[in-house]
């Protein structure tokens, strides 16, 4: 199982932005150092409290204090940008990274994002899938473009001001091949959307902010998705997204991690509680669908959310956690705001260092025992 990183990334407000950049920029060149496999960071135009506005810009300045890690954005919003654009900045991208990239994207679900862009009211779903269509036909053809897909409303044709011997009317390629991964991620517990995934060859993120009883749907949904297409789904390509801290002693883990008033995980879900319930989707929290709305609260979400305790209990939970899942590739490690920094990066050091080792070496001893057994 491959260790991973996510971030919104969530800050208090009035916090220093170039501090909380930084900060922010630290974590993932420690990521780097620690041997994580990939780094998601979150974009937002019009949220004080996550402050990256474009997730590409922001993991271009850590191409070059980074070694293997890979960039992801987490998520590219599509339905605020013209398919052209996103196409050719990822494609450039792949290149100044020398192939350390993964394109992660959404729709875009900042209410505010998209109404200053004048898209409130637009169906933000159905841009993302018309741009995807585009990006990746531009990835795939050659020139001259004349790219017109049927009820898309982008049409990309470059033709009568081509002037291909001069290089005139030419869109770069990735430098992967056939192209970057692409990852979407999944917050509603049952997502249809997840076989569509399947179907075109995306990999799925579940959400951190999911319940654990819910992550399974998505990967019947996506291995559903694969089937329809012909195709066998990969365990390696589902990455599952949680909220751990990790600390020397429990007293730590709990203090750090739930029962402070300054705890940035409980920040953390009090800002996701707040935003998903003005856009009525807290039924991500629920347990079940008629679950009473006065249930949802802040403890409760910290008790079915956030995971907190030493190593020993954090190997356990993430054994656990795959028991009631089935197996995945990649845990993915949310990152908080750095109320302390000395802790949070013990974090995740003792995530990288000790509770995945273990979690792997029990995974191996289980899996030598069924083929053992089966023998």
């Amino acid at each position: 199982m491959r260790l991973g990183y996510f971030t919104m990334p969530v800050h208090p407000i009035g916090r220093d932005w170039s501090q909380t950049l930084r900060e922010d920029r630290e974590a993932i060149i420690l990521a780097d150092k620690l041997g994580f496999h990939d780094a998601f960071v979150g974009e937002h135009l019009t949220d004080a409290c996550e402050n990256v506005t474009n997730s590409m810009l922001f993991h271009a300045t850590l191409i070059h204090d980074t070694k293997q890690i890979k960039l992801a954005t987490g998520t590219c919003n599509l339905s605020q940008m013209h398919p052209v654009v996103i196409a050719v900045n990822a494609a450039m991208f792949d290149h100044l990274a020398q192939g350390r990239f993964i394109l992660g994207v959404s729709a875009g679900a900042l209410g505010s994002d998209a109404e200053a862009l004048g898209l409130l009211d637009v169906d933000r779903n159905k841009i993302f899938a018309e741009a995807i269509d585009v990006i990746l036909a531009i990835w795939e053809r050659e020139p001259p473009y004349n790219i017109d897909f049927l009820d898309n409303r982008f049409k990309v044709a470059i033709e009568r001001a081509a002037a291909l011997h001069l290089g005139v009317g030419i869109m770069g390629k990735p430098l992967q091949k056939p192209r970057p991964e692409l990852v979407g991620t999944v917050v509603a517990p049952f997502s249809p959307g997840v076989v569509l995934m399947g179907k075109r060859d995306f990999h799925p993120l579940s959400a951190n902010f999911l319940l654990s009883k819910h992550l399974k749907s998505h990967w019947t949904n996506y291995a559903k998705g694969k089937a329809e297409a012909n195709q066998k789904a990969d365990i390696n390509d589902w990455r599952v997204a949680r909220t751990i801290f990790v600390a020397d002693d429990d007293k730590t883990a709990r203090r750090y991690g739930y029962e402070d008033a300054k705890s940035p995980y409980r920040f953390y879900f009090s800002q996701m509680l707040g935003k998903l319930r003005r856009a009525n989707r807290h039924n991500v929290f629920k347990s079940h669908r008629e679950q009473p709305d006065d249930e949802i609260t802040l403890d409760w979400v910290m008790d079915n959310c956030v995971t907190t305790g030493t190593v020993n209990e954090v190997v356990d939970y993430i054994l656990a956690l795959r028991e009631e899942t089935g197996d995945f590739g990649e845990l993915v490690y949310a990152g908080m705001d750095w109320v302390d920094q000395a802790l949070a990066k013990r974090s995740m050091q003792l995530m990288a260092e000790e509770v995945m080792p273990r979690v792997n070496a029990a995974i191996g001893k289980s899996a030598n025992a069924a083929v053992s057994a089966a023998g």
